[in-house]
């Protein structure tokens, strides 16, 4: 096997997280890009033999054109549709310009895309026109490019299945819009995987534009009711009608569901599109078994109940620890990062009261008064932000990247510290950080600390109104924490002064 590495774009997100460690098992040398490498590293393959991590950005062509020196192929699986990101198209339009000028210098021999399968329609949606944009653009070079076109994808953690879950699963009667009954073929995700490491082995891809799918071709009124049957729920009653615009089905879905208004609206007004497969070469020239939508519904369901979501929607984007955190400028620089610290003694050494730290949010709540966290989380939600509906990828484990609840894992060291960076809606910038200090014997100390860099006169109002609540709500959770170990916090639950002046200048 050709030993020069496969260079992966996109490795962070969904699809991606899961072709790495395919390739890896074929025997592939795979290169990575992230901006935040600290995001791979945590992934049980990271540490494999033939995988190498390397820091860089799509939207900058340099690092792009580092990264791509020396590898024979690369994948494309980036796109810039996050909350972060408001004119994805011309953040995607960039890239791929980017990519396509890297490939070329690289002299890479081939280029795989995977984009949405566009119909032949002139009113498809923004979303759709942009994914085919930048299969336009990547085929523009020298660089043979392969571009597979996918409609839904079904998998646990897709942006689409999960935002079908949802919907199912909290409402019974469902009003939809027209598209509910618009004809769709979706695609299980170890399809689409075995279409991708194929596309490597098989030159009669090259240069090709080939729609994939699986075996039907479904309503999404079709689907939900297999949804239903599949997760053992009472028969959904659906009621499609004429007034909910793609906006107004965004809104709701945002309401209803953990994925983003933001990520919502792209997705529902590409739904109104017909995404059929109408050439299906690749049967031929990549052949294999292709799985059901109830299969694939079946086994998405059976890895949420078993808590082996290896990716998930919520993987890609997310921000790294924020440079003020580390306060290594003058003291005169910048402005105020404000602090607010608790901590606790407990009579066990930091490995025991790790497990019940990494547990914390999604369905374990937060060990004290998880009423007050929902009640942000809905403020949140209704202000267009991620509220705590999205949970997390895993009952129990963490790492660099995961979504927990409206926190982001920004650094994990098991046994030892866990810093989470918000993502809520807020006049500033906030990071939680627990830190397990361990002290003589078995005794351990345990250390809460809330961060935040506020913006302007809202920011600062902000964080004097809930400071307040600060001590009451932290010292709570650590003794929440303390009682799920069966035990009680040696002496009283503490505010302290992380710095000796309480504020860190920046």
């Amino acid at each position: 096997m050709n030993e020069s590495p496969v260079l992966i774009l996109g490795a962070t997100g969904y699809v991606g997280g899961r072709l790495a460690p395919r390739l890896l098992q074929a025997g592939h040398a795979v290169r990575a890009l992230a901006r935040n490498p600290a995001k791979l590293s945590c992934r049980p393959w990271a540490s494999h033999a033939r995988m190498e991590v390397v820091k860089g950005d799509v939207m900058d062509l340099a690092s792009l054109a580092k990264a791509a020196r020396g590898c024979r192929a690369a994948f494309y699986l980036v796109h810039s549709m996050n909350p972060q990101t408001k004119d994805y198209a011309s953040a995607d339009r960039q890239a791929a310009l980017n990519v396509a000028a890297a490939a070329e210098a690289a002299g890479l021999d081939r280029l795989i895309y995977l984009g949405g399968l566009v119909p032949d329609d002139p009113h498809i949606s923004e979303h759709l026109r942009s994914r085919a944009e930048v299969g336009r653009i990547l085929g523009t070079g020298r660089t043979p490019r392969t571009w597979l076109r996918a409609a839904m994808i079904l998998g646990a953690g897709s942006a689409s299945f999960e935002l079908m879950r949802y919907l199912v699963e909290r409402l019974p009667v469902m009003i939809t819009p027209r598209w509910v009954r618009t004809p769709c073929q979706p695609i299980a995700i170890a399809n689409v995987l075995g279409y991708l490491e194929g596309c490597l082995n098989t030159d009669a891809v090259l240069g090709q534009t080939l729609d994939i799918g699986g075996p039907e071709v479904l309503t999404y009124e079709a689907l939900f009711r297999i949804f239903a049957e599949e997760a053992h729920l009472r028969r959904r009653l659906i009621v499609p009608v004429p007034l909910f615009s793609p906006r107004l089905s965004s809104y709701w879905a945002h309401l209803i569901t953990p994925v983003p208004a933001s990520l919502a609206r792209p997705l529902t007004e590409g739904l109104r599109n017909e995404v059929v497969v109408k050439d299906d070469r690749i049967r031929g020239m990549i052949p294999q078994d292709l799985i059901t939508c109830r299969e694939a519904i079946r086994r998405a369901l059976q890895r949420i109940a078993q808590g082996r979501v290896d990716t998930c929607w919520m993987d890609a984007g997310g921000p790294p620890p924020p440079e003020w955190l580390y306060c290594a400028d003058a003291p005169y620089a910048g402005g105020t990062v404000y602090k607010s610290a608790c901590r606790a003694r407990l009579d066990l050494p930091p490995e025991r009261i790790w497990p019940a730290l990494s547990r914390l949010g999604g369905s374990q709540g937060w060990y004290f008064q998880d009423w007050l966290w929902g009640l942000r989380g809905l403020g949140d939600r209704l202000l267009g932000g991620v509220g705590l509906g999205r949970g997390r990828r895993h009952p129990h484990e963490l790492r660099v990247g995961d979504a927990l609840d409206f926190w982001r894992v920004a650094e994990v060291t098991p046994g030892k510290r866990l810093l989470l960076v918000a993502e809520m809606k807020a006049p500033g910038e906030a990071v939680m950080e627990f830190i397990l200090e361990p002290i003589s014997g078995q005794e351990t100390e345990v250390r809460l600390v809330a961060s935040f860099l506020p913006r302007g006169l809202a920011g600062l109002a902000y964080w004097r109104a809930l400071l307040p609540m600060h001590g009451w709500l932290f010292s709570g959770l650590l003794r929440g924490l303390s009682r799920s170990l069966g035990r009680e916090p040696l002496g009283p639950v503490e505010a302290f002064d992380p710095d000796a002046s309480n504020v860190c200048r920046i």
